[in-house]
């Protein structure tokens, strides 16, 4: 694996980190929050599938040694739900295209 290349724990896809949502396990408190801090973290793809996938089989909650709460889940809809708003619009270059 390259440097700064990260591996998705839903579909096991390898890529550059920047293109997948990081979800981290702070070091002192446990708590789980996105993208910021310092701890453990797991690396998931920006579809559809991953996330359902990582949801359901609890592969975020393996990944990180933790429980995730609901509202992490919720947060990740949410911007999946934005992104494919996003590549509706004409300025934003569609990846499928």
């Amino acid at each position: 694996m390259h440097q700064n290349y990260r591996r998705c724990l839903a579909c096991r896809t390898c890529g550059p980190k920047v293109i997948f949502w990081r979800i981290v396990r702070l070091h002192p408190t446990r708590t789980v929050q996105l993208d910021e801090g310092m701890g453990r973290s797991a690396y998931l793809c920006p579809t559809a599938d991953c996330l359902q996938g990582a949801q359901k089989k609890n592969r975020l909650g393996r990944s990180l040694k933790t429980n995730i709460p609901d509202a992490i889940y919720d947060a990740l809809w949410e911007r999946l739900n934005q992104s494919s708003s996003l590549a509706d619009c004409p300025t934003v270059k569609n990846p499928q295209n």
